[in-house]
């Protein structure tokens, strides 16, 4: 009985995991993303690597990008999960990184992001 009652626990997380997801915003992400795009661009002078196609790469991918040996210890792969997680507090999720920005507040804002990010190629 406790194996499936653990099991049962398991799929309602994912189930409500996904069906947050789901219920993520990505064109209110996309607004959300103009502040982010002030460092994260395309430019080879940009304060921040590229966030083009960042879901599914691993941390501290980019050749062209200078990443602080936190983030290249990290050794992330950026999966919905991590950049939420990292949107919210990046000094928890990464320590000693140096971004300078303290997190979305409201995690709502950070599924819109990842929900975004995910379409952003």
């Amino acid at each position: 009985m406790r194996n499936s009652t653990s099991n049962l626990g398991a799929i309602l997380v994912l189930a409500f995991s996904a069906s947050a997801a789901a219920a993520a915003d990505a064109e209110h992400g996309k607004a959300l993303f103009q502040t982010c795009a002030a460092c994260h661009t395309d430019r080879p002078d940009a304060l921040g690597p590229s966030l083009k196609g960042v879901v599914g790469r691993k941390s501290a991918a980019l050749d062209d990008f200078r990443y602080s040996n936190p983030m290249k210890r990290a050794n992330l792969v950026w999966d919905a999960p991590n950049l939420r997680a990292y949107l919210i507090d990046p000094q928890s999720k990464v320590k000693g990184n140096r971004m300078p920005f303290g997190g979305v507040a409201d995690p709502a804002e950070a599924d819109d992001l990842v929900a975004y990010l995910q379409s952003y190629k």
